[in-house]
């Protein structure tokens, strides 16, 4: 199948606070089978959580959340939708902020995100919202004037704008500017 269409790299994130889930920009990162060396999320496994209830929690399963991505359009419209100027890839912990992909999160799982230095991307399906992300959201527009509501309505808001989970299929170079070819599995 073809290269659907193309992307950029507009932020590169990171997670190295153990206390907080929210990302840091950073210029570049060189990610191994594991992800984002050093970052919260970086593993071949993981313990299950309530997304996985199939599994008694802290089950050792494979890591499918190595990385996660966000849309600067998918942002703006959560931003939109809960009444404020921006929603920050940050405050959703997020990885990647990439640009000129509006719907990022109906990429199809086993879509691959190409990168320049041959880095290779697998999706793994939509990043489902949580409260966190609303929280932090809370904590940051104290004046808003759904504040004490915003953790749920960041979920409502964000369902299927949330962007998407990704592992790492081939290592190397992620880079803010870098440009992104998407590749369709077949259907």
């Amino acid at each position: 199948m073809p290269f659907a269409t193309t992307c950029r790299v507009e932020a590169v994130l990171v997670a190295t606070d153990p206390d907080t889930f929210v990302t840091r920009r950073v210029e570049a990162v060189e990610v191994d089978l594991g992800g984002i060396p050093g970052d919260r999320h970086h593993g071949l496994t993981r313990p299950a959580g309530s997304r996985e209830p199939m599994y008694p929690r802290g089950t050792p399963i494979r890591n499918r959340r190595q990385l996660s991505a966000v849309s600067v359009e998918e942002c703006q419209a959560i931003a939109d939708g809960l009444g404020l100027d921006a929603v920050l890839p940050e405050w959703l912990g997020a990885n990647l902020l990439l640009s000129g992909l509006p719907e990022l999160t109906r990429l199809p799982a086993g879509a691959r995100l190409l990168f320049p230095s041959g880095a290779g991307l697998v999706c793994e399906g939509e990043n489902r919202p949580c409260r966190h992300p609303g929280e932090v959201l809370a904590r940051l527009h104290p004046l808003h004037p759904e504040r004490a509501a915003l953790p749920v309505r960041f979920v409502q808001v964000a369902r299927g704008r949330r962007g998407i989970v990704l592992s790492v299929e081939r290592p190397g170079r992620i880079a803010r500017g870098d440009a992104v070819r998407i590749w369709l599995p077949r259907r």
